[in-house]
């Protein structure tokens, strides 16, 4: 009778005898996991963030550069699934760690919204390239690790819970559910819900019907809930058009597509423009927007390593193994982002739907990098899915996220107002890194003026004036005219 060798648990050495392959390179058995569910994890993780293929399209091509231009959903598609298979398989294989890499959501927006209408696509590209260039030296030289030591834990939680309230924002927004008050309106609400203070029309039909529907089942935790709700979501959107010959729907009109399988397009591949975009935009704005992608990846990124690391039973003593190569291809995502045509690419939370799986190695991540790739014959089913369909995944991920308020400790009160600020800053202003410096300014000035400045520490006093100077940089413009 055959005897098996019992599993390794983590923290206790895998039993001594000749590993596989896989042994040898991810340690699998020293972490107490298995191939198969490694596998499982990988598959799962995919599942769960699939939806950046669709949505990443919808959002890049929501806006124009500063000629006009506009990218294709199939450009975009290709260039999405491309730097998220890459970057992922990087991850799994120098990282050796659960978490998967792709086109960060509200970082995205960034490019799309704030610095494609200053100068070309490829300028913009060229930014994120500089960005990615940026937070790689950062992390070489061992400055990111040093301040996502310094930043206190209650203010990285409410940076998560920021960024899923801006999702929220922006799936509300993109869905028509939620719109901007006409300034000829005579009223002082800036938004109002629908068009006129109502809900109607089938595209907002679409939406609620895929929002109740993804939340049904991602309450009921059924592996993929984000895309299965999406894709029943635009095939109802389909029938719907073909039917009533719906209008209203925006950029993505959901029809039956042509053909499911397509060459991919690799267009935007190294379009970029590294300089450009100081001349197009003017130097102070661009190295504003500079800066702005850097904190953005920097502090996206920061929250996203730790809490899933954590869930994965990986940190020891609060440290996580290999953070530095880990910092390292994080940082390389933004540049293949910019390369790719993608935008900056960073770590994704849904790496923890992986982890709840059983993924604990770098194994799960080679699987998923896979199955991106994969994807790049898909690119015509980007053409269907409307922004109806898709926007309920902003609202779901953004409530996931907010669930990490039970971290902060709401009875000290020298983390409750920069804990709100944070919040609160971010989705209002449509901008990451305002929620950032709002929360770091208000945390070391309450410091200070408590007399216990050192509890703050130089290294967060010298980005409260950072971000000081970000904040005014209108004001430091025209002392410089």
């Amino acid at each position: 009778m055959t005897r098996t060798q019992p599993e390794a648990r983590p923290g206790v050495p895998a039993i001594a005898g000749r590993a596989s392959p896989f042994e040898r390179l991810f340690a699998i058995r020293g972490r107490g996991s298995t191939v198969g569910r490694e596998v499982r994890g990988g598959v799962t993780t995919f599942v769960a963030m699939a939806y950046i293929v669709l949505l990443n399209p919808l959002i890049l091509g929501a806006s124009a550069d500063i000629t006009g231009a506009r990218l294709t959903s199939a450009q975009v598609t290709t260039a999405t699934a491309l730097a998220a298979a890459v970057m992922t398989v990087l991850m799994g294989l120098v990282g050796n760690a659960p978490l998967a890499i792709a086109a960060g959501l509200g970082i995205n927006g960034i490019v799309a919204f704030q610095m494609a209408p200053t100068m070309t696509w490829a300028q913009a590209f060229g930014l994120v390239v500089l960005e990615g260039v940026c937070i790689v030296l950062m992390a070489a030289s061992g400055i990111r690790q040093r301040i996502m030591d310094a930043i206190p834990k209650p203010l990285k939680t409410a940076i998560t819970v920021g960024i899923g309230l801006y999702l929220a924002l922006v799936g509300l927004v993109s869905a028509g559910f939620v719109t901007r008050t006409p300034d000829s309106a005579h009223t002082t609400v800036p938004v109002r819900l629908g068009l006129d203070g109502h809900l109607s029309g089938w595209p907002i039909v679409v939406f609620c019907f895929g929002l109740l529907l993804m939340t049904v089942l991602t309450t009921r935790k059924v592996p993929g809930a984000v895309l299965l709700s999406i894709g029943a979501a635009t095939v109802l959107a389909i029938v719907l058009n073909q039917v009533f010959h719906v209008s209203g729907w925006g950029l993505v009109e959901p029809r039956v597509p042509d053909r499911l399988f397509a060459a991919p397009d690799f267009g935007l591949f190294g379009h970029v423009d590294l300089f450009g975009g100081f001349v197009s935009a003017g130097p102070i704005a661009a190295t504003v927007f500079l800066f702005t992608l850097v904190l953005s990846g920097f502090f996206d990124a920061m929250g996203t390593i730790t809490s899933v690391a954590d869930e994965a039973g990986l940190s020891r003593d609060g440290k996580v193994p290999r953070m530095g190569r880990i910092l390292l291809v994080d940082g390389a995502g933004a540049v293949m982002g910019g390369v790719s045509g993608s935008s900056p690419n960073t770590v994704f939370l849904e790496s923890a739907a992986g982890v709840g799986e059983g993924a604990r190695t770098g194994l799960a991540s080679v699987v998923t990098g896979a199955l991106f790739a994969a994807t790049l014959l898909f690119t015509p089913l980007a053409d269907v899915v409307p922004a109806q369909a898709a926007a309920p995944a902003l609202v779901v991920i953004g409530a996931m996220m907010m669930a990490q308020c039970r971290n902060v400790p709401w009875h000290d009160t020298d983390y409750v107002i920069p804990v709100f600020l944070t919040v609160a800053v971010i989705p209002f202003t449509y901008s990451i890194t305002n929620g950032v410096g709002a929360g770091l300014i208000a945390f070391v000035l309450i410091k200070i003026c408590k007399g216990r400045w050192r509890e703050a520490g130089w290294l967060l006093t010298v980005l409260a004036l950072v971000f000081g100077v970000y904040f005014g940089v209108t004001g430091v413009e025209a002392l410089f005219r």
